[in-house]
C-alpha cells in the first residue's frame, strides 16, 4: 500500500529542514506550479508513504493555492502543515503544538452585522484537524493540542493578542493553517498541522521570530517523518 502526503511549508527556513531530510532519503527536487518542492518515499513493513513537500510562500492565499494544487495535481491522500507560530495562551517558545481547530481571525464582516470572524451561511467559521491523525501524532510525540488562529498579519500586538484570546480562546496564531484547513475540508482531505512556537506575539515578536527562524529548527520535520513512518505500520 502506498499513501501520499502533501506537506505545506510557508517560507524557506521552515522548508529547509524538510528538504535536507527528504534528500537524505533519496528525495528529488522539482518545481510544482512555480513552488520549490521535494518528494521522497519511506518504507516500513512492506508499505510505503510518499512525502511531497512544498514551499508555498507566506500567507493565506499562497497556502490555499499550494494546498489545492497538491490535492488536484498530486492526488495526495493527506495534507500536513508545519511552521512557526506566535504563542497566544498556554504555550511558550520552542513548544510544539498540534492544531485541533482553525479559524481565520482577520475575516471581518462586522460592518454588516456579523460577529468577528463569522462567515456567511454555508461557509464554516471553524475547520478541524482529522481526529485519527491527531491521535496518531499524539502517540508518536505527545504535544499540546489547541485552537489555532490565522490571519494575513504578523501578530506583534499585545492588545490584539488579548482580544483574539478573549474572542476565540486560541493557543497560537499563524498566517497559513486555517486557509489550508479550509481547502482540505472542502475537498474532503484529512488534515494535520504541527506548529512550533517562535515568539510570544507581542512587542518582541519580530526579534524572537527571526532568531527562531534563522535556526531552521528541525523538531517539526523529525516528528512529521516519524508520523509518516507510523502510518506505514
Amino acid at each position: 500500500m502506498n499513501q501520499r502526503i502533501g506537506i505545506v511549508f510557508a517560507d524557506n527556513m521552515e522548508y529547509l529542514p524538510f528538504l535536507q531530510l527528504a534528500k537524505a532519503h533519496g528525495g528529488m527536487e522539482s518545481l510544482r506550479r512555480g513552488n520549490n518542492s521535494c518528494a521522497c518515499t519511506l518504507e516500513e513493513n512492506g508499505n510505503t508513504v510518499t512525502l511531497i513537500g512544498v514551499e508555498c510562500g507566506i500567507g493565506k492565499v499562497c497556502a490555499a493555492t499550494a494546498t489545492a494544487f497538491l490535492i488536484a495535481d498530486d492526488n495526495v491522500d493527506y495534507i500536513f502543515n508545519a511552521g512557526l507560530s506566535g504563542a497566544i495562551h498556554g504555550v511558550r517558545r520552542g513548544d510544539l503544538v498540534l492544531g485541533e481547530s482553525f479559524r481565520e481571525c482577520d475575516f471581518d464582516l462586522t460592518a454588516i452585522g456579523y460577529a468577528p470572524a463569522q462567515k456567511p451561511e454555508g461557509q464554516p467559521d471553524v475547520c478541524f484537524a482529522d481526529k485519527t491523525l491527531l491521535a496518531l501524532a499524539q502517540s508518536v510525540e505527545p504535544m499540546t493540542v489547541g485552537a489555532l488562529g490565522t490571519g494575513d498579519l504578523f501578530l506583534a500586538d499585545k492588545e490584539k493578542k488579548t482580544r483574539f484570546f478573549e474572542l476565540f480562546r486560541l493557543t497560537a496564531f499563524d498566517m497559513e493553517s486555517a486557509a489550508i484547513a479550509a481547502v482540505c475540508e472542502k475537498c474532503g482531505v484529512p488534515f494535520l498541522c504541527i506548529r512550533q512556537i517562535s515568539d510570544d506575539a507581542d512587542d518582541l515578536s519580530n526579534e524572537d521570530y527571526h532568531e527562531m527562524n534563522n535556526r531552521a529548527p528541525d523538531d517539526m520535520v523529525n516528528v512529521l517523518f516519524r508520523i509518516a513512518r507510523a502510518m506505514c505500520k
